[in-house]
Parts: C-alpha cells; sequence; structure tokens
C-alpha cells in the first residue's frame, strides 16, 4: 500500500508554535497547505487551494484539519473531483462558524456544508471549546459520517491545550492512512509510518 502523504490544513491565523499540526510538520515533515491569506480567509480561494494541491500530490493523502480546516474540509469535499486520492481526514476543534459572532470575524464561511464525506473521518471534540459547543461538535460528526472522540476539557486543541506531539491524535492519524474506516486501526501497535 502506497504511504500516504499528510496534509495539514490549519485553521484561521494558521497554526503557531507549540500547535500539535506544527509539531508534526516539523517532527514528521508533514506538508502544510499553504493559504493566500490566513488573516481574511475566502472560502472559494482556501477550496481552490486545496483542491490545487490534493489534484498535485503524486499519490493518496491523509488530510489532518484543525477549527477553519475542518469547515474547509467538508466544503471542498462537496465540490471537488479529487475525493478519491484521500484515504481518512481527522478533523479537530471544528470552528462554529455559523456562531453570530465567529460569522461576523469570519465572513463567507456559513452555512457550514453538512453533507456525509465522502471518505473516512474521525472528529475530536473538546467539552470547553471556546469556538464550538461540545453538542454541536457532536452534530457536525454525526452529520459528516465521522467517528467523534471526547478529549474533554482541552480548550481548542491548539497550541494552548499543550499537547506536544499529541501521541493519540497522532495513532487516530495513523489508523486512517491505513485504511481503518472508523480510525481505529488494525490494533497490532506498529508505529506510524509517517
Amino acid at each position: 500500500m502506497t504511504r500516504p502523504e499528510v496534509l495539514l490544513l490549519p485553521g484561521w491565523q494558521n497554526s503557531t508554535e507549540g500547535h500539535w499540526q506544527t509539531e508534526w510538520e516539523q517532527a514528521y515533515g508533514d506538508r502544510r497547505v499553504q493559504q493566500h491569506d490566513w488573516m481574511r480567509p475566502k472560502r472559494g480561494d482556501w477550496s481552490a487551494r486545496l483542491e490545487e494541491v490534493v489534484a498535485d500530490a503524486p499519490g493518496p493523502v491523509v488530510l489532518a484539519a484543525h477549527s477553519l480546516g475542518c469547515v474547509l474540509t467538508a466544503w471542498w469535499a462537496a465540490h471537488t473531483r479529487h475525493a478519491h486520492k484521500v484515504r481518512g481526514a481527522l478533523l479537530v476543534a471544528p470552528g462554529d462558524v455559523e456562531q453570530p459572532d465567529l460569522a461576523a470575524q469570519i465572513p463567507g464561511w456559513a452555512p457550514i456544508a453538512r453533507q456525509s464525506l465522502p471518505f473516512p473521518a474521525v472528529l475530536v471534540g473538546s467539552r470547553n471549546d471556546p469556538y464550538c459547543s461540545f453538542a454541536r461538535a457532536q452534530a457536525l460528526a454525526a452529520d459528516w459520517g465521522a467517528r467523534f472522540i471526547d478529549l474533554g476539557e482541552r480548550g481548542h486543541i491548539n497550541a494552548e491545550s499543550a499537547l506536544g506531539l499529541w501521541p493519540q491524535g497522532r495513532a487516530l492519524l495513523h489508523a486512517l492512512a491505513e485504511g481503518s474506516s472508523d480510525g481505529r486501526g488494525s490494533g497490532t501497535g506498529v508505529r506510524a509510518p509517517f
């Protein structure tokens, strides 16, 4: 089986030092999908950029999305011709851009695409995420057909959550990459190949 490339999809304002995405990029060589404007994100621009990166990937990919990156994944998946290249998606702490305060700060991203994703997905949510209620995260997981993981009280699951390399998240990503439809993997304990 061809080893998938890990594509990191940060949210609004990008992922900073200490964020698990940045830690993965530095430790494992995962590729961050660079967007034109991190401060004033446009859904069409971000989606076009993701389409370009996935189309140009030489083989399969696995997506590791955070916050607005989760919303991007759902929107892109509804329109792409390249969903077949995605082995799976790890969706962490989706930002609820339909909340009035977030909608005002990040216009043009509502409504959230709510169709079932065309590839396996795992959504990791936090009980005290200031950008998405726990119930809302569970509802998005159900709509997207994603397995839901309760991470407890870890805020927005970002740099402030102090997860470091976040081995639990990496294990979920590995399970998706090896083709487990629910992100559970084979249970063999084999170290991630990326």
